[in-house]
């Protein structure tokens, strides 16, 4: 067929062709031809679940102490980072979260830097452990929960007789996907510590806050929530109805506002009472989940992770998921968290059950 002949459709065609040629020339792009699926009805994602187990992670950072010292003489940090598969090579366990585990061996310290990610810390495993964030150290044992948000320095030293593993969560793909990425160190190394549980005494009440002093960080003054105080709370409310889908569900919150622990992250706690089978339902949050206790199933866009105790799991963006606790005698205790704060603040939070 000459083009003379050609039908009007293949004539249009070679026209938008020509005309793709033309745009793209000055780094432009028509929609409507050459992305059809811009606008999806709903959420879809590159994350995948998946669930990394205690079993494996342990040995691993056993195995970094060994080759990788933390100090002068090695790194700034013993961190091993749990990448989705879905997302690699990006290092994210979400698309807006990174979770990590972190080791600090006796006698070694972590100089202190700083930086625009907001991270938070659960302690996993060991005592005699210490973290620092601007001048107030925090003491840390099995189930704390430690904040060291944006800009704000901290550095961590173990001056115990075992090694301290904790869990790291951050805003990290987040904040470099908006390259908002600024790092610092402090040039003397372990900052001065200055005080020691202040933020407890001041704001670890709850119901009572210091009237003398005002709060203007957009993140908890409380940089250490106590294990002890959670595990209270969840037993105080074992008998409660709870939340369908999440059990009787505790969330971490500043004190000065009742509102998130911070702009990009929210995080909490679910007890599920044995033998819970709890609702499914999804959200536009992802979530990450780490076993405090117990042993369990959770069933993810229809796919089972049977977890223990230590184990780590990823449920993405608008990922269909329900809890089960597999045991008929005992409890099981998940730490969280997500972006949920995000999602909120910017209009993007929807949630819907099965």
């Amino acid at each position: 067929m000459s083009i003379t002949e050609a039908t009007p459709a293949t004539h249009q065609a070679q026209e938008r062709a020509e005309f793709v040629d033309e745009v793209h020339a000055f780094h432009a792009s028509p929609v409507f031809i050459t992305q059809p699926g811009f606008m999806p009805a709903e959420p879809s994602s590159a994350m995948e679940p998946y669930l990394w187990r205690w079993a494996d992670i342990r040995p691993a950072m056993l195995k970094a102490a060994e080759l990788l010292p933390v100090g002068a003489d090695g790194a700034d940090r013993r961190v091993l980072n749990l990448i989705n598969p879905g997302m690699e090579p990006r290092i994210g366990t979400t698309h807006t979260l990174t979770a990590s585990m972190q080791m600090v061996l006796p006698g070694e310290v972590a100089d202190a830097h700083r930086h625009t990610i907001n991270a938070l810390r659960l302690i996993v495993e060991g005592r005699g452990a210490s973290t620092t964030v601007d001048g107030e150290m925090c003491e840390l044992e099995p189930g704390d929960v430690v904040l060291t948000s944006g800009w704000r320095w901290h550095d961590h030293r173990n001056d115990g007789d075992e090694p301290v593993i904790w869990l790291d969560g951050l805003d990290l793909p987040l904040v470099r996907s908006l390259e908002g990425i600024f790092y610092e160190e402090l040039p003397e190394g372990a900052q001065p510590v200055v005080s020691s549980g202040d933020s407890i005494r001041r704001y670890g009440v709850g119901q009572l806050l210091p009237t003398w002093t005002k709060w203007e960080g957009m993140d908890s003054p409380l940089f250490n929530y106590k294990w002890a105080d959670t595990r209270r709370a969840l037993d105080a409310l074992r008998e409660a109805d709870g939340d369908p889908f999440d059990g009787v569900s505790l969330e971490f919150r500043n004190p000065t506002t009742g509102g998130s622990i911070g702009p990009t992250m929210s995080c909490g706690v679910n007890l599920l009472r044995p033998g819970l089978r709890a609702e499914e339902h999804r959200h536009t949050s992802s979530t990450v989940y780490h076993v405090i206790e117990g042993q369990g199933v959770t069933v993810i866009d229809g796919k089972e992770f049977a977890w223990s105790e230590g184990d780590t799991f990823v449920v993405p963006t608008w990922a269909w998921h329900r809890h089960a606790n597999s045991s008929s005698t005992l409890d099981a205790v998940l730490f969280n968290f997500s972006d949920r704060p995000l999602m909120e603040k910017i209009g993007l939070y929807r949630e819907q059950p099965r």
